[in-house]
């Protein structure tokens, strides 16, 4: 199957989009095919302000409407103690409110950006997308995430060269307890490394203080520059360390 032939069989989705790579491929994707595609995206203490602004960037680029959802995500006891299957816990509370929200607005088909690369074994909440009765076309149709960067550049996305990005609760270990205060000094930090010329790194809590993991192309850099990144978040952690073990890059970086 093509996403055109999904898209003629389904020409009235509803989409969950993250603002990440895949999902706004897949509404460039609906777009082209001529389908009346409406993109819902949810606001959570658990994306950044960036993630809404690509949303919203993106819809602008395709000139569509982007319906935004506010869902206090941390109301929920067992989020906020942010257990092993967290994720599973969270997807499900995020892609109610996209399927209820959708079906009051007439749309009954809710599709997401899981690609053919996100191995139905280890993606979290993966259960929760085949409780809601998620569809995943991109996965559907055997589309890898190098294939839909490939096409996204094409198609001139600026979202074709964007790093994968997990929420901020990802910064925390399992088991600690996630309050908004540490998720916006996560946020903050994650912030100033940007502004300073740094991608897809991590800046995770432990034991209260910043561990900041990059990707091996960055490491050297930033191993050089431990006494700056120190002083960069000195008012956000008491500890500021660089991990000496790089983050796995997500493949052979296309870089400006």
């Amino acid at each position: 199957m093509t996403l055109e032939e999904f898209f003629r069989e389904h020409p009235k989705p509803a989409l969950a989009f993250s603002g990440g790579t895949d999902s706004a491929y897949l509404f460039w994707a609906a777009v082209q095919a001529g389908a009346r595609v409406r993109a819902y995206y949810v606001k959570t203490a658990f994306q950044p302000e960036f993630e809404l602004r690509d949303a919203r960037r993106l819809a602008a680029q395709l000139q569509q409407e982007l319906q935004i959802l506010t869902v206090d995500i941390l109301s929920d006891p067992v989020i906020a103690s942010n257990p092993a299957d967290r994720c599973y816990f969270c997807k499900t509370r995020l892609l109610s409110a996209i399927r209820e929200a959708a079906e009051a607005d007439g749309w009954t088909l809710v599709m997401d950006g899981t690609n053919a690369s996100d191995a139905a074994a280890d993606r979290p909440g993966m259960r929760a997308l085949r409780e809601q009765g998620i569809v995943s076309p991109l996965r559907l149709c055997g589309l890898t995430k190098a294939e839909i960067r490939k096409r996204s550049r094409e198609a001139g996305l600026f979202t074709g060269d964007k790093p994968s990005y997990a929420c901020l609760a990802t910064r925390l270990q399992t088991g600690d307890a996630i309050a908004p205060e540490t998720l916006r000094r996560i946020e903050t930090a994650e912030d100033r490394l940007a502004e300073a010329g740094y991608t897809d790194f991590r800046a995770r809590v432990r034991q209260g203080g910043a561990l900041l993991q990059f990707p091996e192309s960055q490491l050297p850099r930033a191993q050089a520059e431990q006494a700056k990144l120190r002083a960069l978040l000195s008012d956000l952690f008491a500890a500021v360390r660089v991990d000496p073990v790089p983050r796995p890059e997500e493949e052979p970086a296309r870089r400006k």
